[in-house]
């Protein structure tokens, strides 16, 4: 999936709108991924090698074909030497192997458990409203829209101005029409519907009032 222009203008255009109505300002952040995953890679990498391990301690003969492979013969009796020699071999081979397998992010992702996406999601969402919107308006009154495409997630969270007035669950309806937007390959679409869904909570709860300056860029970010 990818944002074009006219994604751009429909967010921006959704954030001014819904911001004509609240002191609240809402800034709208869009990524790739939230995480590399590397270390799932070698999380499974690691795994891989234990189960060779594991197999040839369940499955002794192994050692044996593997050992004949090498110009052995049936007579001949592995050592202990030769048997751990040919563990160590296998159980490397195989790290190797899932490792560079898993190189390629498209696999990598597939076999990232759903938890930990939601997880480094969640992270990857405060580190960015620390840096774009907390703390940045006069009423502690900044919201972030949160997208990783990749995941399929999003993440919405709101400065302490809001968060003492308005409870998390509030928000389930704006994800819902974000993520089912995505699923059906139109991001822009359901970041601008969580985008008024938001504005319609935030002028509810933080009416506009007095000139409102507009403390917080209406732009989408795409990271």
């Amino acid at each position: 999936m990818r944002l074009s222009q006219e994604d751009h203008a429909k967010v921006t255009a959704a954030v001014a709108a819904a911001e004509q109505a609240t002191n609240g300002e809402i800034v709208t952040i869009v990524a790739r991924r939230s995480d590399a995953y590397h270390d799932v890679g070698l999380h499974w990498a690691i795994l891989a090698m234990l189960l060779v391990l594991a197999l040839l301690a369940t499955f002794p003969s192994a050692v044996d074909a593997v050992h004949l492979l090498t110009g052995g013969s049936w007579n001949e009796h592995v050592s202990t030497a030769t048997a751990l020699t040919v563990a160590t071999i296998l159980s490397v081979v195989a790290f190797l192997l899932v490792r560079y397998l898993l190189a390629l992010p498209t696999l990598r992702m597939a076999l990232t458990p759903g938890a930990t996406k939601t997880r480094r999601v969640h992270a990857r969402a405060l580190t960015l409203f620390r840096a774009s919107a907390e703390h940045r308006t006069v009423a502690a009154t900044g919201v972030l829209l949160y997208l990783s495409l990749d995941e399929h997630r999003a993440e919405i969270v709101a400065d302490a101005g809001i968060h003492s007035r308005v409870s998390p669950d509030v928000w389930g309806h704006a994800m819902a029409v974000l993520l089912a937007a995505v699923k059906d390959g139109r991001p822009g679409d359901g970041m601008a519907a969580a985008v008024e869904e938001i504005g319609v909570v935030l002028a509810e709860h933080f009416p506009r009032t007095g000139t409102n300056p507009n403390e917080l860029p209406d732009r989408l970010i795409e990271l």
